[in-house]
């Protein structure tokens, strides 16, 4: 597990940081599974910061130090008392972070393997890139069935349009440049929201983005995937986003409107009407 650059062709790609957050609820065999497909890349992290939360199961604790002896130097874990807010243990990982370029991934979704090859590749060729995401290829956590593939704009322009809205970055995907998010502050205190929070701020200090038009992360599907799609909690943080997003000067009321209409129809109707929806209208 070399440190330092990598070349590809005529591009000298950086080293990066992975930042993950992990907390008690984790299933031990999807961080195994998790961990395993970030380590392995086929350009492999140099550092990989992961933030524990207190309370770990002795299952957790035990797939943690076997990757920690396999990998040695390369993870380093960052503690979180249990009352932290996310936004601030996530900025806590940040500052550990070695490298100014940062891949994001949550801890029980997957990589394959070319993923941070590509994004590394194009922050190389277009060095004034600040944020990179890929499409997710969404699947059935029981059966490893492919259910659909999570599209999101491609081009900066695109992105900037559609942020006003929702997120334009699957947040599993996202890698971005360390000073420009710590230049908007980091992360912040936005209920379920911390990493859409985060690129809209970049977005509207000029930093600029960019989606590979690929799924590159394999993301879990249960049903209790659709039942915090349209829990209370989740709606009631979206609209609290949505409150921030119009204080930033950022989107416009009908932007406010249309999104948390939405999400109030999500919160009312059935669960078969959220799966349905978000099969023909959020996906393809």
């Amino acid at each position: 597990m070399g440190k330092g650059s990598f070349k590809v062709g005529k591009y000298t790609l950086s080293p990066y940081s992975v930042l993950m957050e992990l907390c008690s609820r984790e299933l031990p065999e999807h961080l195994n599974v998790c961990l395993e497909s970030m380590l392995m890349q086929s350009y492999p992290p140099s550092d990989l910061v992961l933030v524990c939360r207190e309370g770990l199961t002795n299952e957790l604790r035990i797939i943690v130090k076997s990757f920690q002896n396999e990998f040695k130097g390369i993870i380093h874990i960052v503690t979180a008392s249990s009352e932290m807010s996310v936004g601030k243990a996530l900025n806590k990982g940040m500052e550990a972070c070695k490298y100014d370029y940062i891949v994001r991934m949550d801890s029980d979704d997957i990589s394959k393997e070319n993923r941070c090859i590509k994004q590394m590749t194009l922050f190389a060729i277009k060095p004034g890139l600040d944020i990179c995401g890929t499409f997710v290829e969404e699947f059935d956590s029981a059966t490893d069935e492919v259910i659909s593939t999570k599209k999101v704009p491609v081009l900066n322009k695109d992105i900037v349009r559609y942020a006003k809205r929702r997120n334009p970055f699957n947040r599993q995907t996202v890698a971005f440049k360390k000073r420009a998010a710590q230049a908007v502050g980091g992360y912040e205190d936005a209920g379920l929201f911390e990493d859409y929070d985060l690129i809209v701020k970049m977005l509207m200090s000029g930093c600029t983005g960019q989606n590979i038009p690929e799924a590159l992360v394999r993301y879990r599907v249960d049903e209790n995937t659709i039942k915090q799609r349209k829990s209370l909690k989740r709606t009631k943080a979206f609209f609290r986003l949505r409150r921030r997003f119009r204080k930033y000067g950022f989107c416009r009321l009908k932007d406010t409107i249309a999104p948390c209409a939405v999400q109030g129809l999500l919160f009312i109707m059935p669960a078969f009407f959220t799966r349905w929806f978000y099969k023909k209208f959020l996906r393809s």
